[in-house]
C-alpha cells in the first residue's frame, strides 16, 4: 500500500498543475495601448469563412479557430502621447484636466451618424487607462487651424470600454456616456451611448497572426443621436451594434473583433478585424477604412430604376460589392480605371428592395455603406 502514496501524490500534483494552467487569462490596465504602439491590424471580409466557429460559442476553456480569415486591407492603430496644442494640453494632459486626463491619443475619427459631416481635420480620440478601467475621456480636431477639444458631459458620462481587472469570472457592467459638439455655421450634434460589457468566454483563439489564450468580451452599444443641420433637427436610435472583442495579456488591442449590426431579430456581420503582421495585399484597400466623408453616394434611399451615383476619394481601380442584411452577396462589380465620379446601374441591383450593405474599396481604403432601395 506505501507505493501507492507516491503515484497518488503525484497524479493529485499533476491535476493541481493542469488546473492551474487551464484558467482564465485576467486583463488589466497592462494590456491597454500605451504611447509609442504602432499596432497593425487587418479587416477581413463580413462574410466568414465556413470553418469559423459560431459566435454563439461561449463559456470556459474554449478553442476558436479563425485561421482561415483572409486579409482584404490593412491599417496601423498609432498611439501617442496628447499632441502640444495648447487647449490639448490643457484639457487632456495637464494637471488641471482632472477626470478629463489622458493616457494615450490616437489619431481616430469622431464617431459621426450617416450623411453627417464636420469640417475639422487631424481627429483625436482620447483614452485613459487606470487600475479601475479603460475609457474613452474625449475626442479632438482642427477647425480651421485650431485644434478644438470635445469632452464628455462628467466623468460619470465617459464611455467605459473595460473595467479591471477583466476575466471569466467578472460580472457584467455597463455605463451611459453623453458628449454634444456644436459648430458655429455647421450644425450640432449630441451622442447618447448605453454600453453593456459581458465576459461570456475565455480560451484559445487561432487567427493569421497566431494562437493566444483570450478572454472574450461582448460589448453591446446603443446609440442615440440627436443633430440639428440645415435648419432641420432631428433625434434617433442607431441600430444596436455588439461588438465580440477577444483580449489577451500584453497584446494592447484586442486580437479579434467581429462586429454585428441588429436587424430585426438577428445579429448580421457588419466588421471583421484582427490584430496581424504586415501582408502585402495587392493595389486595393491598404489604406485601411476610410472616414464618412471620403466616400459620397446619391440618392440614398433610391427608387429601383434608379442609378446609385458615387464620389471616391480618388481616381483609379475600384471593387464594389454588396450583400443583404443576411450577409448573401448580390453583386461584385470591379473598374480597372474610374474617374472620382462614378454610377452603378440599376441592373446591378436586379430586383432587390430593402436595406444592403454596399462595400467600396478604393487604392486609399476600404468603406462600407448602408443603402436603402424602394
Amino acid at each position: 500500500m506505501q507505493h501507492r502514496y507516491p503515484l497518488f501524490f503525484s497524479l493529485l500534483l499533476a491535476g493541481t498543475c493542469l488546473a492551474a494552467r487551464a484558467q482564465s487569462p485576467v486583463i488589466t490596465a497592462a494590456a491597454m495601448p500605451v504611447p509609442n504602439d504602432t499596432l497593425r491590424r487587418s479587416t477581413a471580409s463580413v462574410l466568414l469563412p465556413a470553418t469559423a466557429p459560431p459566435l454563439t460559442q461561449r463559456g470556459a476553456n474554449q478553442t476558436w479557430n479563425y485561421s482561415a480569415l483572409v486579409p482584404t486591407a490593412q491599417q496601423v492603430a498609432r498611439f501617442g502621447t496628447v499632441p502640444n496644442e495648447p487647449l490639448y494640453t490643457f484639457t487632456f494632459n495637464s494637471v488641471l484636466s482632472g477626470s478629463n486626463r489622458a493616457t494615450v491619443a490616437s489619431p481616430q475619427s469622431v464617431p459621426l451618424p450617416p450623411g453627417f459631416t464636420l469640417p475639422i481635420t487631424e481627429p483625436y480620440q482620447f483614452f485613459n487607462a487606470s487600475a479601475a478601467d479603460f475609457r474613452s475621456v474625449g475626442y479632438g480636431g482642427k477647425l480651421a487651424g485650431t485644434a478644438v477639444p470635445v469632452t464628455y458631459a462628467s466623468a460619470a458620462r465617459q464611455d467605459v470600454i473595460y473595467r479591471f481587472p477583466l476575466s471569466f469570472a467578472s460580472a457584467p457592467d455597463s455605463s451611459t456616456s453623453f458628449f454634444s459638439i456644436n459648430v458655429p455655421g455647421t450644425g450640432f450634434l449630441s451622442q447618447e451611448r448605453k454600453r453593456v460589457n459581458k465576459v461570456d468566454a475565455w480560451g484559445s483563439l487561432t487567427t493569421p497572426f497566431g494562437t493566444y489564450q483570450t478572454v472574450r468580451v461582448v460589448s453591446r452599444i446603443e446609440d442615440h443621436d440627436s443633430l440639428s443641420a440645415g435648419g432641420i433637427s432631428q433625434g434617433f436610435d442607431l441600430p444596436i451594434v455588439r461588438e465580440y472583442k477577444w483580449l489577451a495579456v500584453g497584446q494592447h488591442v484586442p486580437l479579434l473583433t467581429i462586429t454585428t449590426t441588429q436587424a430585426g431579430t438577428q445579429e448580421v456581420v457588419s466588421g471583421v478585424e484582427y490584430r496581424d503582421v504586415y501582408r502585402r495585399l495587392g493595389t486595393l484597400g491598404t489604406g485601411g477604412l476610410l472616414p464618412e466623408a471620403a466616400l459620397r453616394l446619391f440618392p440614398n434611399p433610391s427608387g429601383s430604376s434608379a442609378p446609385l451615383h458615387l464620389t471616391l476619394p480618388a481616381a483609379g481601380p475600384v471593387a464594389i460589392s454588396a450583400t443583404d442584411l443576411a450577409g448573401r452577396l448580390l453583386f461584385r462589380h470591379t473598374l480597372a480605371a474610374t474617374s472620382r465620379e462614378t454610377e452603378l446601374p440599376a441592373s446591378l441591383f436586379g430586383a432587390f428592395r430593402g436595406v444592403l450593405l454596399l462595400r467600396v474599396q478604393t487604392e486609399t481604403g476600404v468603406a462600407v455603406r448602408r443603402i436603402v432601395r424602394d
